[in-house]
Parts: C-alpha cells; sequence; structure tokens
C-alpha cells in the first residue's frame, strides 16, 4: 500500500529557511507551485524572498529552485523555429542599454537571438522599460509570436509571459517591493530560470561590477557568475560569464527613451566609446559560444565589421517593425517622448572626475520617474539624464557636466543635487576604471 505524501505547509518552508534549514526539492517546487496557482499571498512570498535573502541558499537549493522555475511554465523549444540560438543577459545596471544592440548586431550576423527580459529593478533599468519607450513597440509577445519572429527575421525581445518562468514575474516584481533585490541566489535564480525557459543553446552572461548594480566588489561578481554558469551547465547549455565595470554608468545616457536614442546612435557607427566597446565585446562572445567564429579574436572582427557595415541598424529596425513599434525613430528619435524641461549643468569647479558614483546616479533617476520604487509604479520615458564627462577626464569650471531631462521642475532640482553628490573630483590625473574584469566558463 502506497502512503500518500502530505504537501509541504508553506508555513514550515518558510520558517525553515527563517532558521538557516536546507529546503527540499519537494518543498521549493511546492512553493514555486503555490505562486503560479496564486494559493500563495503576496506576504508570504515576500517572507520567504526575505528569508533567503538573510540565510541564503546551497547550491543544490539554488539549482532546484531555478529548474522549478523554469518548468512553472512552458519551456521554449527553439529548435522547432531555428537550428540553434543565443542569449544574452545582464545583472543589471545603470545606463546599460547593451541588448538594443547587441541582439540586433549577433542576429544580423546570422545567428538567431531569442531573448526574454524583464523590467527595471530599484535603481537599475530594464530593458522592457527601454522598448517600451518607442511608440507601439510590443513586449508581450506569446510563445508562438516569439518563436515565429525568430524564425522571420533571427531576433526576439520579450517580457516574460504568463506562460513562460511564470513563477519569476511574480518574485520579480515583489523582489523590486521587498528590497530583497541584492540577494545572488535570488538574482541568479531569476536570470537562469528566464534563460532556460528560453530555450536558447547559448548564453552570454553580463556580470557587473560595482556600485551600479547587486555585485559591489569583483569577489561578488565571480561568485555570481560561477553560480550561474554552474545552473547552465547542469542544465546542458553552454554558458559564458562576462564581468563588466558598472562602478559609473554606462554610455552617456541614463533614461529611457535617451538610452534608446543612445544605442541607435550607436548602431550608426557613433555612439560613446566604452559603450560602443562593451557592445562589441558582448556580441562578440555570443558570435564565438555560438560557434560563428573560430577564436575570439576573428569573432570580435565579425562583429565590428557587421556594425560598420549598418546591418545591425537594419536588424533593429526589422525588430521594431516586427513587434509594432513605429520603425521611424530611427530616423527620427524625436518622435519618442521628449521631457518639458531640458537643463545643463556645469561643473562646479575644475579638476578630473574620479568617480561617478553610478548607484546614486540611478537613485537619482528613479527620483525623476525613470524607474519605480513600488511593484507596477507607472514609468516617465522620457526623464534622465546625458552625461559630458567620465572617470578620468579633466573638466573647466563651468563646462557642460551632465543634462537633465525631465516633466516636473522640483524632481529635477532634487536629481541636480544627487547626481552632483555622485562625483569625487581630484586635482591629480585619475584613471578611468577596467571596463572588462574578466570572462568565466
Amino acid at each position: 500500500m502506497t502512503t500518500r505524501r502530505e504537501p509541504p505547509d508553506i508555513r514550515d518552508i518558510i520558517a525553515t529557511k527563517r532558521d538557516g534549514g536546507t529546503l527540499k526539492q519537494q518543498e521549493i517546487e511546492a512553493f514555486i507551485a503555490g505562486i503560479v496557482e496564486g494559493s500563495i499571498p503576496d506576504y508570504q512570498i515576500a517572507a520567504w524572498l526575505m528569508a533567503i535573502c538573510i540565510q541564503g541558499m546551497t547550491r543544490q537549493e539554488i539549482v532546484d529552485l531555478t529548474l522549478a522555475m523554469a518548468h512553472s511554465g512552458h519551456v521554449l523549444d527553439l529548435h522547432r523555429a531555428v537550428p540553434s540560438a543565443v542569449d544574452k543577459h545582464s545583472t543589471g545596471g545603470v545606463g546599460d542599454k547593451t541588448s538594443l544592440v547587441a541582439v540586433p548586431l549577433v542576429a544580423a550576423a546570422g545567428i538567431p537571438v531569442a531573448k526574454l527580459t524583464g523590467r527595471g529593478l530599484s535603481f537599475t533599468g530594464g530593458t522592457i522599460d527601454k522598448l517600451e519607450s518607442i511608440p507601439g513597440f510590443r513586449t508581450n509577445l506569446n510563445e508562438q509570436e516569439f518563436l515565429d519572429q525568430v524564425a522571420r527575421i533571427g531576433a526576439a525581445i520579450s517580457a516574460q509571459t504568463r506562460d513562460l518562468a511564470p513563477a519569476d514575474g511574480v518574485l520579480y516584481e515583489l523582489r523590486n517591493a521587498t528590497a530583497t533585490t541584492g540577494s545572488p541566489p535570488l538574482i541568479a535564480s531569476s536570470i537562469m530560470s528566464k534563460k532556460l525557459a528560453a530555450g536558447a543553446d547559448a548564453i552570454v552572461l553580463d556580470v557587473k561590477v560595482g556600485s551600479g548594480t547587486f555585485a559591489q566588489t569583483e569577489k561578488e561578481a565571480r561568485e555570481l557568475a560561477y553560480m550561474m554558469v554552474d545552473i547552465g551547465t547542469q542544465a546542458g547549455r553552454r554558458v559564458t560569464a562576462l564581468l563588466s565595470d558598472m562602478s559609473q554608468p554606462l554610455g552617456a545616457a541614463v533614461g529611457n527613451a535617451l538610452e534608446v536614442r543612445e544605442a541607435i546612435d550607436t548602431l550608426r557607427g557613433n555612439g560613446p566609446p566604452d559603450f560602443r566597446e562593451h557592445c562589441l565585446t558582448l556580441a562578440g562572445e555570443m558570435l564565438l559560444l555560438s560557434s560563428k567564429a573560430e577564436s575570439r579574436e576573428k569573432a570580435q572582427r565579425l562583429a565590428e565589421e557587421t556594425l560598420n557595415s549598418g546591418a545591425a541598424l537594419v536588424k533593429f529596425g526589422e525588430l521594431i517593425e516586427a513587434q509594432g513599434g513605429d520603425r521611424r525613430i530611427i530616423e527620427k528619435p524625436s518622435i519618442m517622448a521628449q521631457a518639458k524641461w531640458v537643463e545643463e549643468t556645469p561643473a562646479p569647479h575644475s579638476g578630473y572626475i574620479a568617480a561617478l558614483d553610478a548607484r546614486e546616479v540611478g537613485l537619482a533617476a528613479v527620483e525623476l520617474g525613470a524607474g519605480r520604487r513600488v511593484k507596477r509604479a507607472p514609468i516617465d520615458p522620457a526623464v534622465g539624464f546625458v552625461f559630458a564627462h567620465k572617470v578620468g577626464d579633466y573638466i573647466d569650471r563651468g563646462e557642460p557636466l551632465f543634462t537633465i531631462h525631465s516633466n516636473d521642475r522640483q524632481r529635477l532640482e532634487t536629481a541636480k543635487e544627487e547626481v552632483l553628490q555622485a562625483y569625487r573630483w581630484s586635482k591629480t590625473p585619475a584613471s578611468p576604471p577596467p571596463h572588462i574584469y574578466g570572462t568565466m566558463k
């Protein structure tokens, strides 16, 4: 006679993790199932998230959580659409609009890119928020639309749907509202569950290091990278992780429509040097991992040739049009929302910029309305900053330091003071931080 196993009590699952215990696979799967079914209220999910944030998780718990989240809905079989596909993901940062360049670039080079992504968390920007600043752009593709688009144009970027990793969609929003965004197990499981559910054969991870992301130190970033590479490898995927700097904003623009404009400028062969270099490095790794090139040097060369040829810009236009967006923004970015007030802020004194704290800039962007403090808060696509100088630059007093785009005069003044406080100055030359700290497999 088979003994009927009672489902675990949700309160016991929360208490086990609260007390530093280890959750069994069955308990994790039951909790994730309850989230998807809607039988576990937000306050219990929030308590569980906080317990994980404080107590952490074992390697096996993280793998079990990721797989449970990935299989909480459909797992895409991209081979129904293309022979193979690559995906990329950033752990979040300030001014990180890399997907808007890397996805069409790699697709234009002949490797299909299937990307599920999310909205901004805390002070970091989200790819979906940026894309939604493009008039008409649809970020809610269903499974069949996603597959059809990858097959047709070789690229798709979509938000999670109810069918793909639905548990993560719930957890993603609650992490932002409960100050649990910085937990390495929750970051790793969130990212990798989406990557596994999206079905890509190869995944390149852009793991950020610095004040403008959740891994403040190189050590923390390496631990997070190893965690995600391990999850992907155990799931049978090819995974590479780049460790890149996020101590200062990436590129010049911070803010949704402003970042789309900068991405378009970069696809035209221009754009800020640091952002252009980052996009090429990331795209090169995607091409290398997909076996499109035999060596990193050849992959980087292919990425640069594709960007310089204009093919990546054309592919971005195809992506916009395929998802219902107004393709005219490529020639006329002013179609996107524009702020009521646009004001330059001069340098308060002369000297070298020794630091520009990305976290403080991100928080100031939230103050303007470019990010969200609470679950489902609206985003103002027009607001943000454009920086004229980066760390290591010398600037004279009175020269333009940064430009603020705002729809509220009081918020503009508050944000201006917050960003000015993010600078650290030096009378002697200051070295910019390294762009890439390393590559991990």
